[in-house]
């Protein structure tokens, strides 16, 4: 049964209520969502619910109708977020897993891993216990294998994950792994499920050869109901009566299950198509279906792989697949998990008050609460940061520099709208800024209205003017018959909505408004062209860059120059980066405050080979009037 708890209640409220249910057989799980705080009470005696309902501090009683109670929608709505290391599955991110089958040697894990990481994997994975359909196959490398895993993933930096086999091997594999992978053999060995589930770390369960959806989620349930919470259920294909491929991969399964249940789903491609060809084309479509990630199998040398050689990529290939998922997590509306999420500095005496009485993240950011920036805040730093919305931009500028906010997200550019030139010249006038980081976002615009108003009812549509201008075709066909109105932010624009409770006016903005001010969503994906991205900048204070740099591979740069009036001068400076192997990415002139018909040029390049950035940063402040970096960072962090 699901309890609702009423938004008043106290600590001592809630202990007399959780024990009421634990002495009847209850198992009692406290859910804290946006709006409402639940208990979940599964067991295996009957009560009757009228009993609970009198309890004080409860609001009602929902019966749970899925045989999966904990793993069921019905318990929780929101999506569940399984944290592995230091990398997040769920929500609106792509984690991708990677690594060899089995791990046959330290070098070629070692190699392997080195690889991936590069590429893009966020966790790596490698088998040491295998089970397989013959007695003489390689039955891997046992603790061995383990140990070297367990050094791989450290020496990189991403955490494991690998198949157990045995209930008794549970305690040995919990000591070198961050993540227990249940394989599909064993998705209904319930005593294994009961053993894993009771350390209560991450699992990655598989789907059965033959499961049904129903069985695939009640297996989930003997994890949870065991004592974890932390599960990932993984799609690998289906045994069908088709032989073309190893398995049926079933895409049709990931928006199914993401109904019925609020853990995160990824896929297997490679064991679900058995084919190296195919693994591509089955992730790109996996994601598309809207799974949370993807576990890939990579070896260095297929040809000689101990196990599953014809279905692993090459690294290369690899490579080139994480190229096209990030192309492909924009269109989606989502961002690829990077190993470099940027992390709780630790905080020394003096400094500004940059974390939140509970510890969190503090950033700060233009507009209201549930804004596309806050979006961009939550896609690079996770739900677990707290946002500080600011009037303007400066403001956001200012509370980074002034210490009540670590990092800033402030947003440059916009396909379709072009450059965000205010910022720049922030970027500029502020010296102790730098940029530290980069992050890209979809912009999908939805109407969203009061609860129960309908689309006919609307008089009135707000939002920002750059809001109004990317859905005129809309507002001029399905909303003829409404008046457009310029709101200063498009999450501002749902919130004066919400405070007027007029029916007939309705706001354009992104789907974390609605949820922010309780309001509901009319239509969809109105905007004209679906194509509209915008680019995000992470800034903070120069003392703190440093940290966030030395997380990931830095390869680009901006900076900002004065060049003297004469014939040449611009095209000499740029002749630079040409000269250097340094591709640019962006060009900006911008008029210099105070000197009329005097400007500044601002550059974003990528850095090249290893030290050719800095040779042409030197020779640039020999020929230039004035030049400054404003930061090097990772390219959409």
């Amino acid at each position: 049964m699901i309890v609702v708890l009423k938004k008043q209640i106290s600590d001592k409220q809630k202990e007399v209520i959780r024990s009421f249910l634990s002495e009847r057989g209850y198992t009692v799980k406290e859910i804290v969502g946006s709006e409402e705080t639940v208990f979940g009470a599964v067991g295996r005696s009957s009560l009757d619910t009228r009993e609970v309902e009198m309890l004080d501090g409860v609001a009602s009683v929902i019966p749970i109708s899925k045989p999966f109670k904990l793993a069921s929608r019905e318990l929780k709505k929101e999506d569940t977020i399984v944290t592995v290391g230091n990398v997040k599955i769920g929500g609106g991110r792509i984690a991708v897993i990677a690594g060899p089958c089995a791990i046959e040697s330290r070098q070629q894990i070692m190699e392997i891993a080195s690889s991936v990481r590069e590429a893009g994997a966020v966790i790596l994975r490698g088998g040491a216990f295998k089970p397989r359909t013959s007695p003489y196959s390689f039955q891997g490398l046992g603790e061995e294998g383990l140990k070297y895993l367990k050094e791989a993933g450290a020496l990189y930096g991403m955490p494991t994950t690998s198949e157990v086999v045995n209930p008794s091997d549970v305690p040995l594999m919990a000591l070198y792994i961050d993540m227990f992978q249940i394989g599909a053999r064993n998705m209904q060995n319930f005593e294994l499920l009961k053993a894993v589930g009771k350390t209560g770390m991450p699992v990655l369960l598989k789907r059965g050869l033959c499961a049904t959806i129903e069985e695939w989620l009640m297996a989930a349930e003997y994890l949870m109901a065991s004592g974890t919470d932390q599960v990932v259920l993984c799609e690998r294909g289906i045994r069908t009566y088709e032989r073309a491929t190893r398995n049926t991969l079933d895409i049709s399964a990931i928006p199914v299950v993401q109904k019925m249940t609020h853990l995160p789903v990824i896929g297997d491609p490679s064991h679900a198509t058995g084919l190296r060809e195919m693994v591509s084309p089955m992730s790109l479509a996996l994601v598309a279906s809207g799974a949370s990630g993807l576990m890939v199998e990579v070896h260095n040398h297929p040809e000689k792989a101990f196990s599953d050689g014809p279905q692993s990529l090459y690294p290369a290939q690899f490579e080139k697949l994480m190229r096209d998922l990030q192309a492909l997590s924009q269109v989606v509306g989502k961002s690829l998990e990077r190993i470099s999420r940027i992390t709780l500095p630790t905080k020394k005496s003096g400094e500004g008050a940059v974390l939140s009485t509970e510890g969190r993240l503090v950033v700060s950011f233009q507009g209201e609460r549930g804004a596309y920036s806050e979006l961009a805040i939550r896609r690079a730093f996770g739900e677990e940061c707290e946002v500080l919305p600011c009037k303007s931009f400066a403001s956001a500028f200012d509370a980074v520099l002034e210490g009540r906010a670590l990092y800033g997200m402030i947003p440059v550019e916009n396909t379709l709208g072009g450059t965000i030139l205010e910022n720049l010249d922030l970027l500029d006038r502020h010296r102790a800024i730098e940029v530290v980081g980069e992050q890209q976002i979809r912009i999908i615009h939805n109407l969203i209205g009061m609860p129960g108003a309908t689309i006919e009812q609307i008089k009135e549509v707000y939002s920002h003017p750059q809001g109004l201008a990317q859905c005129t075709d809309y507002l001029g066909s399905t909303l003829a018959h409404a008046q457009a109105i310029s709101f200063f932010d498009t999450a501002g624009a749902v919130a004066h909505v919400k405070e007027c409770g007029d029916p007939t006016k309705a706001a354009i903005a992104g789907v974390p408004a609605a949820k922010v001010y309780g309001m509901e969503i009319l239509d969809e994906g109105i905007e004209s062209n679906p194509r509209n991205y915008t680019r995000f900048y992470i800034i903070s204070r120069e003392e703190h860059a440093q940290a966030v740099r030395s997380m990931a591979a830095v390869n680009r740069a901006s900076l900002v120059f004065t060049v003297g009036d004469r014939p040449g001068s611009l095209f000499e400076a740029l002749l630079v980066l040409t000269k250097h192997g340094l591709n640019m990415k962006k060009l900006e002139s911008r008029p210099i405050a105070g000197k009329p018909w005097e400007y500044s040029f601002f550059v974003e390049t990528e850095l090249g080979e290893e030290g050719a950035f800095a040779v042409a940063f030197g020779e640039l402040e020999g020929i230039c009037k004035s030049v400054r970096v404003l930061g090097t960072y990772t390219s959409n962090l």
